[in-house]
């Protein structure tokens, strides 16, 4: 009989995807102590179909929380994908520990660093690292395929 290992966090591997999204961050929105929001547009599917937002929601003195979302802006892209999600993050930034770190996704406020399994909200055990790892690869997406469609501008909150 096979014995279910139980989930341990990987709190050295977290901290390099932290950091490293604090890099990517960094790349896409450099000036983010003074510009409150900030557009991309990236291709897929040979068009342009898909922006991404960001948005300061608050500062404070060593922190930023940003929300991060992505939205159609090609309709008949999103009629033929309606089973495509829209996400949507809310990060916390810290910036003396140069770390950014998902604590919302869509609709799941609060996320753990771990779960049991199974759960409640069918959460997978490193639900957190996963959501950390995605938001990687999306901002990575970003700053290989997207362009600016705003002019980089705007004022501090």
């Amino acid at each position: 009989m096979m014995t279910k290992r139980k989930y341990t966090i990987d709190l050295a591997g977290q901290h390099a995807e932290c950091e490293s999204n604090y890099v990517r961050l960094m790349r896409l929105l450099p000036n983010m102590a003074s510009v409150d929001r900030r557009e991309f547009g990236v291709e897929l599917a040979g068009r342009e179909a898909v922006s991404f937002c960001m948005e300061v929601r608050e500062r404070c003195k060593y922190t930023t929380m940003l929300e991060v979302s992505q939205y159609s802006i090609d309709t008949e892209f999103e009629t033929s994908l309606p089973w495509m999600t829209r996400p949507t993050f809310l990060l916390r930034i810290y910036h003396d520990a140069q770390m950014a770190e998902v604590i919302s996704f869509n609709k799941h406020h609060k996320v753990q660093p771990k779960y049991d399994y199974p759960n409640e909200k069918m959460y997978q055990a490193d639900e957190k690292a996963q959501l950390n790892q995605f938001l990687g690869e999306w901002l990575s997406y970003c700053i290989e395929y997207g362009h600016a469609l705003d002019d980089f501008t705007g004022s501090a909150a």
